[in-house]
């Protein structure tokens, strides 16, 4: 654990801000796999009840149930969608898409962290690079190149660098294509949820 303290320490202090970010990252992606269940955004028992006490007519108990259930999102949109019964189809879902572009929105958010910290540890791995050779020249210049040694440290801080950065890059992009397709996932599930309430409040408008 100490030699691998000291390689990258070795690595000159742009080391720092890449080591922040890959925290950061982590946190970050772990806090959206959290929020992302399944069972957090549309869960399969919660809207099979709102269907059937739909069907049978009794919006309040459904509304009472999707504001106990008021951090899921597919209870926003069910609760959005109660609210609005007795107009066209079209008024209702309107709403619903609404609801469902804000609800999207908040899914994704997260997300955008993991992929700034994709885009710019390669950036800050290219910084230390630049910080590596602009020492190992400053060296050459003073004590020209035949001092081996003395090269190496710069060379060796470069590389550590730019190893560094392209490490937390890597698994950044593949965190952040993942979280992006599980929102994609999750917003296609919340509309199948929002066609089924729409098609029962529509029946029931046609009934009335």
């Amino acid at each position: 654990m100490e030699e691998l303290w000291e390689f990258l320490a070795s690595g000159g202090p742009v080391m720092v801000p890449i080591g922040l970010s890959s925290v950061v990252a982590l946190a970050a992606f772990t806090w959206r796999v959290v929020a992302l269940r399944r069972s957090q955004v549309v869960p399969r028992a919660l809207l099979v009840e709102l269907e059937e006490l739909i069907k049978q007519d009794r919006f309040a108990d459904a509304i009472t149930l999707c504001r106990k259930s008021e951090a899921i999102a597919a209870a926003r949109l069910v609760e959005a969608a109660v609210l609005t019964r007795g107009r066209k189809r079209s008024v209702i879902k309107e709403r619903l898409e609404e609801i469902g572009r804000r609800e999207s929105a908040e899914l994704e958010r997260g997300a955008e962290v993991v992929g700034v910290v994709a885009s710019i540890s390669p950036l800050m791995g290219l910084l230390g690079t630049v910080w590596g050779m602009i020492q190992t020249f400053e060296v050459i210049q003073s004590e020209g190149v035949g001092v081996i040694g003395s090269l190496a440290g710069g060379i060796s801080q470069a590389l550590i660098t730019t190893m560094a950065g392209l490490s937390v890059a890597i698994p950044a992009v593949v965190a952040h294509r993942w979280l992006l397709s599980r929102v994609d996932d999750l917003t296609l599930d919340l509309e199948d949820a929002s066609l089924r309430v729409l098609d029962l409040l529509s029946d029931e408008s046609t009934s009335a």
